[in-house]
């Protein structure tokens, strides 16, 4: 069954349809939810709950556009629902903030440890790295998504690639001493 017919069948509330769209996507949407939840079991959770929210408004989607891009919209915005609501977020003046440049050699960093330092960040400033640069949102997306002012995002980036920096620096300097 192709891809059309499947959305055809959810549309229908099928449950054989629901389980197999489910299948072909869960461990794709379950990484995004790892991005943007604490933890395993939240991400977990908030992967059902996109699902859910997939299946109840799959009838909004007209055929128009990636599939796949719309179900990853839904899954980042239900990861984002319960952020809203708290009040995790800085509230900053929205005077300029310097841009911070991470320089990483890919010898001296390892992928795996990026994402590492990446997923240790305080919870809103990974909300706003991911968001900007893994997914690329604008800050005035992400403003909107989170119900932020624009300041508040790019000073969360800021600091999230200050954070950033001074972990890979701190990597850096036993690797530039066996050098010398």
């Amino acid at each position: 069954m192709g891809l059309d017919q499947l959305i055809k069948k959810c549309k229908q509330k099928n449950a054989k349809a629901q389980e197999q769209l489910y299948r072909l996507y869960s461990s794709k949407l379950f990484s995004i939810c790892l991005k943007y939840s604490n933890d395993h079991a939240s991400a977990e959770d908030n992967l059902q709950d996109a699902f859910i929210t997939i299946f109840d408004k799959i009838i909004q989607y007209k055929n128009k556009g990636s599939f796949e891009g719309w179900i990853k919209r839904v899954t980042i915005n239900t990861a984002l629902q319960k952020y809203r609501k708290q009040k995790v977020f800085d509230i900053i003046n929205e005077e300029q903030l310097e841009e911070v440049d991470v320089e990483i050699n890919d010898e001296e960093v390892s992928l795996d440890y990026l994402l590492e330092i990446i997923q240790q960040l305080p919870h809103r400033y990974r909300l706003v790295f991911n968001l900007y640069v893994l997914d690329g949102y604008s800050h005035k997306e992400i403003a909107e998504m989170l119900d932020i002012s624009v300041g508040t995002s790019k000073s969360n980036l800021a600091r999230a690639r200050n954070i950033l920096k001074v972990k890979i620096e701190e990597t850096k300097e036993p690797y530039a001493r066996a050098i010398d």
